[in-house]
Formats: C-alpha cells, structure tokens, sequence
C-alpha cells in the first residue's frame, strides 16, 4: 500500500516521501480502516522532527487521526459493519491507504458530519473540551487562553459560547481578530498593542478568570498568569515561543495558583473508555447540529506529503491541512 513514511527524524519537508508499506493486519481488540481523509497535526510533524513524547520506531509512518472506513475487524471486536463510515485518532501511521487503531477509538460517523470534519473531528476538539474540563470552567466563568487562532482554541470558544462561559482570546496579530470574528468568535485581543491587558480588564468588566490554557509559553504565559484569580488553574499545552514559562513566584505563591500541564494522549493511558465516550458522544452532538465547525485548508495527495508538510505550518492558513490516499 501507499503510506507516508520516514526514515529518519528532521524537518517533516525533507525526510516524508511517499513509498509502499506492508498492509497492517488489526490485532486483538484493533481495527483496520481504509483511509479517506487525514489530518496533518502540529504534534504529528513534532514527532517527526523527533522531538514528540516519543519516537516511533524507525521507519515509520506518520500521522495520527483520520476518517475511513472499517475494512476488517480483530480478534474480540464486535458493534462495527465492514464499510461503515467512522473517525478516529490517538492512533500511529494514518498517512497511508490503511492503517490499525484500537476499537475503543473508533466513532461511527452521522451524516451530518462531512468527510473533511470527520477527518479532524477528535484529537483537536477533544482537548478543548477536556480542557474546558479541567479548569472546571461553568456558566459564568471566565477562560482566559492564548493561541487563539489554533484548533484547539477555536473550539474551547464556541464551546465557551454555548455553554455560557466567557473566552478571552489572545492573538499576536491584529489581522487576526478579523479571522476569528468571521468565525462567529469575538473577544479577541491583539498583544501586539501595549496596553492589551487593559483590553482585557474591560472585557472582563469586574469579573474574574477562572482558568488560563496557554500554547505560547514566555514572557505571555508569566502576563496571563497574572491576570488569573486566587486560586485559578492555568493549563500549559504548547510553547510555541519555544521559550520557557516565565512565571513569577508571587503570582503562584500569593494566588495559590495551580499550574498543569495538559497532554490528552498521556491522559487517554489512565482514562476509563466511559469517560472518554461521554466526551465524544458529547462532539459528535455539537458537530452535527453545528454548534462547533471546524475549518479545513488544502487536501494534497500522498505523493505531495512534503508540500503539505509544509503548507501545514503556514501561518494564516485557511484551515486544517489533509491528507487523501
């Protein structure tokens, strides 16, 4: 089968070619899919670089999340038709024609959820909402989050809207709150200004933040740490500066803040499959009545997997980049 495979690890342009690979046989309690459409993630081409909370063995094949459909089934799984449109992620090696995943992470799909959704529809979404979780954010509250042009935030911002917790969204461009206000997401907020803290005050209009989830890290993350309430939790999930938090000891000491680190992969490793079922029950619910939309950039073949490599860390790109075999 065709499959996009590495060798060795570096910048994600150079070392994916396109090349035939064996085809997987599932394993006990595993599925195999025949790819439609995948995604190319920002930890998908960490991974490659070699620089993930892993390395693969080597060669091997990229990618983590994908929609498809069922092509055969292993040992002990049952509730799944051959043929059956589904999405899954959490998985290794979905840039190929057809790759394994374990049947716990396998989500029939509705109609009402396109191909180009589906092919997104889980890794992304699913920290927003675990993240939205673990700040312990209701109606009401106040997140305060950075990045907000990423996956991950986008979503953290319509769901924030339906369930009525307020978002306050940091951008380091201008133009970029135009791009989310066509989106439908507003308190957007430029830290390319000096005074975009005071922005912030005014939106917050007296109330507090409950929660921060930062993807940038430096100097940003120290700023926004001390904009959080007593006790507030604030989430690290990127660094995107790729500098180190800069947080003030008096900030943690005197607001008792709680710092987390937040990795829905290690997290899956713990989680009862009940859990995460209910929160994917829950996705699959706010993407077919579109409540939650996702947005997708160019789809490129296997055999341009370096150009979409490359289109993937575009800045102001359209949306996210897919893959189709």
């Amino acid at each position: 089968m065709k499959a996009a495979i590495f060798e060795s690890f570096g910048q994600p342009s150079e070392v994916l070619t396109c090349g035939e690979a064996d085809k997987p046989e599932p394993g006990k309690g595993e599925v195999r899919i025949k790819t439609g459409l995948a995604s190319i993630h920002n930890h998908d081409l960490i991974l490659v670089e070699g620089n993930y909370g892993y390395r693969p063995e080597l060669p091997a094949i990229g990618g983590s999340e994908a929609m498809g459909v069922v092509d055969a089934l292993g040992e002990g799984v049952s509730g799944f038709e051959i043929g059956q449109r589904i999405a899954t992620s959490f998985t290794q090696g979905t840039w190929a024609e057809y790759f394994t995943v374990k049947a716990d992470y396998v989500v029939p799909l509705p109609d009402a959820i396109s191909d180009k959704t589906a092919a997104q529809m889980l890794s992304m979404p699913l920290s927003a909402l675990f993240a939205i979780d673990a700040l312990g954010a209701e109606e009401g509250d106040w997140i305060l989050q950075s990045a907000a042009t990423g996956a991950v935030a986008k979503v953290v911002s319509m769901v924030g809207k339906a369930r009525g917790i307020g978002v306050i969204n940091l951008v380091r461009r201008q133009s970029a709150i135009d791009e989310l206000n066509e989106l439908g997401i507003t308190n957007a907020v430029s830290t390319e200004k000096e005074d975009w803290e005071d922005r912030v005050h005014e939106i917050l209009d007296g109330n507090r933040i409950k929660g921060v989830i930062d993807g940038v890290g430096g100097k940003l993350a120290g700023q926004m740490l001390h904009l959080i309430d007593d006790k507030g939790v604030f989430l690290s999930f990127g660094a995107m500066s790729g500098e180190p938090l800069e947080l003030s000891p008096n900030d943690l000491i005197l607001k008792q803040s709680v710092v987390k680190g937040f990795w829905l992969g290690k997290m899956l490793e713990t989680m009862p499959p009940q859990r995460l079922h209910g929160f994917i029950k829950e996705l699959v619910e706010l993407l077919a009545e579109g409540t939650v939309t996702l947005q997708t950039g160019e789809i490129f073949s296997l055999d341009e997997v370096a150009d979409a490599a490359t289109a993937a860390r575009e800045k102001g790109k359209a949306g996210k980049i897919l893959l189709k075999p």
